[in-house]
C-alpha cells in the first residue's frame, strides 16, 4: 500500500512554471527542510512519497484522476486500436480528439498527464537529494534507497519519452527548474535503471518495493525502445533465467487470469506492479484504482455505479481467432471477424460464436452470452451505453469479482475503484520482449521458444473461462464445460523461425496484442515498430464502418508518434520573450 502523508513534506521546486523572486525568498510554510528529513525515518517517507506518486492521482495534476491513469488506458489501448472511448460522444470530448488523433497542446488531459510523471520526477529527486546529506545510515540500506529512487525516477522518465520524446531532464542537482527540451533522455533513463540494477537487492521487505531483477527488466525495455537490441538480449537473459519478485518467488507465467485478479496479485508473474488497495480508511478511491473508475459497463441492471468507458474494439476481438490448428491468422484476421451482437436488443435472441477462439480473448473483452467473470452472463445492449458509439464489448481486466468484492472493491465514490494491481511489466511481456530482441539480433529458434511459452499458457485448459453451473446463480461456480470453442496451440517447433526475421517480428508483434491487450502498451509498441501509421489507418477504416465514435480519424507518423507538449507548460517557460519548451512537430 502507497499512502500520501508524506506528500507535504517534499521539498519541491516550481517545476517548469517560473516563479516570482519574492516567493522564493521566502519559505515555505508547512514544508519541512532538507535538514529535518535527513534521518531514517524522514527518507523512508520521502520515498514512500515517490511511491505514491505512480497511480498519477493527487490535487497536485489539477485535473481528474482519468486523466492521468497509470495504466494508460486512453494513451497507450485506445489510441493503439484496441478500445473506444466508449460512453456517449458528450461524455469527456477530449478523449474524443485523443483517439482520432485530432488534439492539439490545448487538451487539458496531456497537462494533467505531464504534472503527474513529473510531481513523480520531482519526489524521486528530492529522495536523491536528501540521501546525499544522510551520513549515519548503513552503505548498503543507503544504496537499496538509492537504487528505487533511481527506479522510479527513470519510470517516470520513460513515460514522459515514450509520450512526448522530447522533454525536460531535471535531476537532483538541478537548481533552475525552467529547463529547454533539447536533449534525447534515452541515455540518462539508461542510466537510472542500470544503478538500480545494481545496488537494488533481489527482495525486499516490503511487497511493493521494486528490486535488482524489476530495474533489469526496465533496463531491458529502455534498450529495446532504443533499438540496442544485443543488449537488451543479455540482460533479458539474466532476468529470465535469474529472477525473483520483491516478495522471492521465481519469474514464471502462472493462470492467465490470475494476473487480473486482487486476490491473487503480486504473483511470480508480476515484475512491476503499482500496488492498489481498496477501503483504505481515506473514504475515496485515489489508492483503489481511481484512473480507471471510468472503466466500468455502465446501463440498465448492471451492477456497477458508472460508467461505460473504455469499450474494447471489433478488431481486437478479432485478433483472438485461431485456425482449425489453433494458430492466430496474422494477416487477415479481419476476414475471419468474430460474431457480435450489434443491433440487437438484450431480450431479443443472441448465440455467441461457435468459431475456435484463442482462450485469452474472454479474460480480455466482455462479450454477450459469455460470463462475466462471476457477475452473470454479459447481457449485451443493457450493459452498453451506447452501443452503435462505442460498440458491444466491455473491458474485463480491471473488473473486479463479485464474491470478495467486500475486500477488494472500493465503492466510497462515485463510481467503483479495486485493488487490482496496475502491471507495469509483467513476465509474459519480459518474455515477449525478450522475443524481439532475440528475433532481432538473429536468434530466431530462441525467439519462437519465447513465443511458444507464452502460447502454451494460454493453452492451459486449468486457466480457460468455462460455463457456469447454472447461469442463474454465477456465484454458484463453473461447470467442466468452456465457455466457448478455445482452440490454442503453439507454433510446431522451428516452422516459426524458418520463416525468417520478417514473420517471426510479426508473429511477436502480434502476440503482444493478444497477450498485452487492454493494458496499455499497443500504441507505443506500434510507433517503436515504425507501423503505427499502416495499421492504425487501416483499424480506421474497418472499425469506423462498425461505429461512430471514429469518424475523420486519422494517423500520420510525421505528427502523431508523439503527444503535443501541452500549451500551458510551452507558456510557462518563457525566459528572455521566448518559450525554452519547444512544440513537438505538427502541432504549431
Amino acid at each position: 500500500m502507497y499512502t500520501r502523508y508524506m506528500a507535504a513534506l517534499l521539498l519541491t521546486g516550481c517545476l517548469l512554471q517560473s516563479c516570482q523572486d519574492d516567493f522564493l525568498d521566502k519559505p515555505v510554510q508547512g514544508v519541512l527542510g532538507d535538514e529535518v528529513l535527513a534521518n531514517a525515518k524522514g527518507i523512508d517517507g520521502l520515498l514512500t512519497g515517490a511511491y505514491a506518486a505512480l497511480d498519477g492521482q493527487g490535487d497536485f495534476t489539477g485535473g481528474n484522476g482519468w486523466e492521468s491513469p497509470p495504466d494508460n488506458w486512453i494513451y497507450g489501448a485506445i489510441t493503439g486500436g484496441e478500445a473506444h472511448k466508449g460512453s456517449d460522444g458528450g461524455d469527456q470530448t477530449p478523449i474524443n480528439a485523443i483517439a482520432t488523433f485530432a488534439s492539439g497542446a490545448d487538451n487539458g488531459f496531456f497537462n494533467t498527464k505531464w504534472k503527474a510523471l513529473y510531481e513523480g520526477v520531482t519526489r524521486a529527486n528530492t529522495v536523491l537529494r536528501v540521501l546525499k546529506s544522510l551520513n549515519d545510515m548503513p552503505a548498503e540500506e543507503k544504496a537499496n534507497i538509492e537504487g528505487q529512487a533511481r527506479f522510479l525516477r527513470g519510470h517516470y522518465y520513460f513515460e514522459l519519452k515514450k509520450m512526448w520524446n522530447m522533454v525536460p531532464w531535471i535531476d537532483e542537482n538541478t537548481t533552475d527548474f525552467n529547463q529547454p527540451n533539447d536533449k534525447d533522455i534515452w541515455p540518462m533513463i539508461e542510466d537510472d535503471f542500470k544503478a538500480a540494477y545494481e545496488k537494488l537487492p533481489m527482495t525486499q521487505s516490503l511487497v511493493g518495493r521494486v528490486n535488482k531483477w524489476a530495474a533489469g527488466a526496465y533496463l531491458g525495455k529502455t534498450y529495446l525502445y532504443e533499438k540496442k537490441f544485443g543488449d537488451a538480449k543479455t540482460i533479458f537473459t539474466e532476468v529470465i533465467a535469474s529472477g525473483t519478485t520483491t516478495n522471492g518467488l521465481k519469474y514464471d507465467l502462472v493462470s492467465y487470469k490470475d494476473n487480473f485478479d486482487a486476490a491473487t496479485k503480486n504473483n511470480a508473474e508480476s515484475v512491476f506492479a503499482i500496488q492498489m488497495v481498496a477501503n483504505d480508511g481515506t473514504l475515496d478511491i485515489t489508492n483503489a484504482n481511481q484512473g480507471s473508475m471510468l472503466n466500468f459497463p455502465y446501463g440498465t441492471g448492471a451492477p456497477f455505479a458508472c460508467c461505460g468507458f473504455f469499450q474494447p474494439t471489433q478488431m481486437l476481438v478479432n485478433m483472438y481467432r485461431t485456425d482449425a490448428s489453433g494458430l492466430p491468422y496474422l494477416t487477415d484476421f479481419n476476414a475471419h471477424a468474430v460474431k457480435n451482437d450489434m443491433g440487437l436488443n438484450s431480450a431479443a435472441a443472441f448465440t455467441p460464436d461457435a468459431g475456435t477462439l484463442d482462450p485469452r480473448l474472454d479474460w480480455t473483452v466482455g462479450r454477450r452470452g459469455i460470463p462475466y467473470h462471476d457477475w452473470g452472463l454479459f447481457p449485451g445492449m443493457n450493459w452498453v451505453r451506447d452501443q452503435p458509439y462505442g460498440g458491444p464489448y466491455a473491458p474485463k481486466k480491471n473488473i473486479h469479482r463479485q464474491k470478495n468484492q467486500e475486500l477488494y472493491a472500493d465503492l466510497s465514490s462515485w463510481a467503483p475503484g479495486n485493488a487490482i494491481n496496475v502491471l507495469v511489466i509483467r513476465f509474459a511481456d519480459v518474455l515477449l520482449m525478450a522475443a524481439e530482441a532475440e528475433a532481432n539480433a538473429g536468434s530466431l529458434a530462441k525467439a519462437e521458444e519465447y513465443v511458444n511459452r507464452v502460447r502454451m499458457r494460454a493453452a492451459d485448459k486449468s486457466g480457460w473461462l468455462y460455463k457456469y453451473v447454472n447461469d442463474g446463480n454465477p456465484l454458484g461456480g463453473y461447470s467442466a464445460v468452456p465457455a466457448a470453442n478455445y482452440v490454442i496451440k503453439p507454433y510446431p517447433a522451428g516452422t516459426l523461425a524458418a520463416k525468417g526475421k520478417d514473420y517471426v517480428l510479426g508473429a511477436i508483434y502480434y502476440e503482444r496484442g493478444i497477450e498485452l491487450a487492454m493494458e496499455g502498451h499497443r500504441f507505443f509498441d506500434l510507433v517503436r515498430w515504425g507501423i503505427a501509421e499502416t495499421g492504425l489507418n487501416a483499424f480506421f477504416n474497418y472499425e469506423s464502418k462498425i461505429t461512430t465514435d471514429l469518424a475523420g480519424a486519422k494517423f500520420l507518423s510525421n505528427r502523431n508518434s508523439y503527444f503535443p507538449i501541452p500549451q500551458y507548460q510551452i507558456d510557462m517557460s518563457m525566459s528572455g520573450g521566448a518559450p525554452l519548451l519547444k512544440q513537438n512537430p505538427g502541432y504549431n
